[in-house]
């Protein structure tokens, strides 16, 4: 009686597998990554006592003290409310969900910075805060 033989395989683990699953996760935790984004401009934030958490914000809105006006990091040609609505709406952001963070320098006048609320409210959101910084003691 004849058997047929069988074939040598080689005994092993398959990482192929392996090596698609470890790039899932990493692509995965390159798109779930949230990236720390600093303002280019010198903005000199009004002191609190209480420095209030730093809040994540999807839109930042930055006043200067020379009256220039920002919206993440996209200087606009003038501060009227218009000019400042029509640059939170270029954002593409929209929707109750969305925060707005106004960085005003102390030294920016304070029509410049209700100008910029009123912008805000205007343009449909009403999560808000304005950045300070801490209380040196």
């Amino acid at each position: 009686m004849k058997f047929a033989r069988r074939s040598k395989t080689k005994e092993g683990v398959n990482l192929t597998p392996l090596i698609d699953v470890v790039f899932l996760l990493l692509i995965f935790f390159m798109v779930t990554t949230t990236f720390k984004t600093e303002s280019e401009l010198s903005v000199d934030l009004p002191q609190a006592s209480n420095e209030a958490e730093r809040a994540e914000a999807d839109i930042r809105v930055v006043v200067q003290a020379t009256g220039l006006i920002t919206v993440n990091g996209i200087a606009l040609p003038n501060s009227d409310s218009a000019t400042l609505i029509r640059g939170l709406r270029e954002t593409g952001l929209t929707g109750p969900q969305i925060t707005v963070a106004i960085e005003a320098d102390k030294m920016a006048t304070h029509q410049m910075v209700v100008t910029v609320l009123d912008a805000v409210g205007k343009s449909g959101y009403s999560r808000v805060h304005l950045a300070t910084s801490q209380e040196s003691e």
